[in-house]
């Protein structure tokens, strides 16, 4: 049985340069998705959140494997925006900040798989985000991203350069949530080494 990587097969989405701002167009794709608020680091229902997509985002994969597709859970990815949108770029004030977490779902996944996945997980552990786990789409279109290596808190001068540089002087402008995607896991890389590619959806 051959195990898919989205990693590799959507490499355009998930390989971008570490150098240059890139732009893409998103398509829309499924998401198991968690909504919170606080700091990543410090807040326990960030941790929840985490633990309830992984939870989820496996009992689907030994579904679609037992059912004859398996393949590689995608990364964790991440929504974020604040109400004083210069806490990312500048103060980066995380305490601030609200974030949707999430992990991407194959295609062939139907909402039958999902509620029976939430069912089996819960069934499991008791976790209270389980109870705020969605599986909706989200469909991104025109974006820019990158690749940033290094610790999360040194994203600030990347963001900067993005939000006040290469968007105005492109002619640019949002048109979405702050979106990033770990390609590391903090648990087992240290913080220079982590790999994270920071996305802007925009409009002209």
């Amino acid at each position: 049985m051959t195990k898919i990587d989205f990693k590799k097969e959507l490499k355009h989405l998930y390989g971008p340069s570490k150098k240059d701002f890139q732009i893409i167009e998103v398509p829309r794709m499924t998401f198991l998705m968690v909504d919170g608020h606080g700091d990543p680091n410090t807040a326990p229902e960030y941790t929840q959140a985490v633990e309830a997509l992984y939870a989820v985002a496996y009992k689907l994969k030994f579904f679609s494997k037992n059912n004859g597709q398996d393949y590689v859970v995608p990364p964790l990815e991440g929504l974020w925006w604040a109400e004083d949108m210069e806490s990312f770029s500048s103060a980066r004030d995380k305490s601030q900040w609200d974030w949707t977490m999430m992990i991407m779902t194959p295609e062939w996944i139907k909402e039958e798989n999902f509620q029976q996945a939430l069912m089996d997980a819960a069934e499991k552990k008791d976790n209270p985000s389980l109870g705020k786990t969605r599986w909706e789409a989200y469909e991104e279109g025109l974006s820019v991203q990158i690749l940033h290596l290094g610790s999360y808190d040194d994203e600030g001068p990347v963001l900067a350069r993005l939000h006040n540089e290469w968007m105005p002087g492109n002619g640019y402008t949002f048109n979405g949530k702050h979106h990033e995607i770990y390609l590391s896991d903090p648990r087992k890389v240290e913080p220079e080494k982590l790999k994270t590619i920071l996305r802007q959806p925009i409009q002209k």
